[in-house]
């Protein structure tokens, strides 16, 4: 098999230009961009794919190295059709951004804004767990043991289960 440098450069420039346009706003240019990289993938595949051969009907008379492979041929179809469902969606998402906003650029949004700058504790997800979970142990929940990690809980900003003292003290919220 012999190496076609200039697909190789092709596809090179189809990837890097693909991926350049993917990290624009524009939602016109993040489309071209998908389009160009789907491109690039599809040529990738077509050419680790080997050298043209004989199509892949039965043919006693022919040796079966001789046959071109199918599946390659088979992954870029499907690779075609799903770009295109895909260029389908992304073209109904920039005519309606132009319709609401008549623009098809992606803003920053204050809610986003606001959770990149929390911490990243989370209660539900972080606190230590202890050995025995389950709530049917002790007849008593005074007795049963913490839930949950006391120095962390009280980093985490808003945190509903350390509650300060009038004396100083720390108490948990769900205490008898």
């Amino acid at each position: 098999m012999t190496v076609n440098v200039t697909l190789l450069v092709v596809m090179g420039v189809l990837f890097s230009v693909g991926v350049y346009l993917l990290l624009e706003r524009s939602l016109t240019r993040v489309l071209l961009g998908l389009m160009l990289l789907t491109n690039g993938a599809n040529l990738l595949i077509l050419h680790t794919s080997g050298e043209r051969g004989v199509a892949p009907l039965y043919d006693s008379s022919l040796d079966p190295a001789e046959y071109s492979d199918p599946l390659p041929q088979a992954m870029v179809l499907t690779s075609i059709v799903i770009s295109l469902a895909t260029t389908a969606f992304i073209l109904g998402m920039i005519w309606r951004s132009w319709i609401l906003a008549r623009r098809d650029e992606i803003q920053d949004d204050l809610e986003d804004r606001r959770v990149a700058t929390q911490s990243s504790y989370d209660a539900e997800d972080d606190d230590a767990m202890p050995q025995d979970t389950s709530e049917f142990n002790h007849a008593d929940a005074r007795f049963a043991p913490a839930r949950h990690n006391e120095e962390e809980a009280a980093e985490s900003p808003g945190h509903h289960r350390a509650e300060k003292l009038t004396d100083g003290k720390e108490r948990d919220t769900h205490e008898y």
